[in-house]
């Protein structure tokens, strides 16, 4: 199987060239976001997350040796307590894999 391409990470609508990544809104509003002007930086990142997740998964991964990113959420969350208020907190898992023995993470080798 081939590497994931961007599309089927970042949906339709995603382009690239050698300066600029363009993600839909449209897309990132299938998984929840409410485009609009002002979207927080945080939201677009949970966002971009969540939708690479819906195809960079375990299963895609079990099944393709070419994908080496997988992201999975944490199926409980927990509650952490800060300022005395009460939060919940999700746990989101990627996992990145490459030929050993290189240590560093460095965005060329995937």
């Amino acid at each position: 199987m081939a590497e994931p391409t961007l599309t089927n990470v970042f949906g339709t609508g995603a382009t690239q060239d050698a300066s600029t990544l363009t993600i839909s809104k449209s897309a990132l509003a299938t998984v929840g976001l409410t485009a609009s002007g002002s979207n927080s930086a945080e939201s677009l990142f949970v966002a971009i997350i969540l939708l690479a997740q819906s195809y960079l998964n375990d299963t895609n991964q079990a099944n393709n040796i070419n994908q080496s990113v997988s992201i999975s959420t944490a199926s409980t969350p927990s509650f952490v307590s800060r300022d005395n208020t009460t939060y919940i907190r999700d746990s989101i898992a990627i996992e990145i894999d490459k030929l050993a023995p290189t240590l560093t993470i460095d965005p060329d080798d995937y």
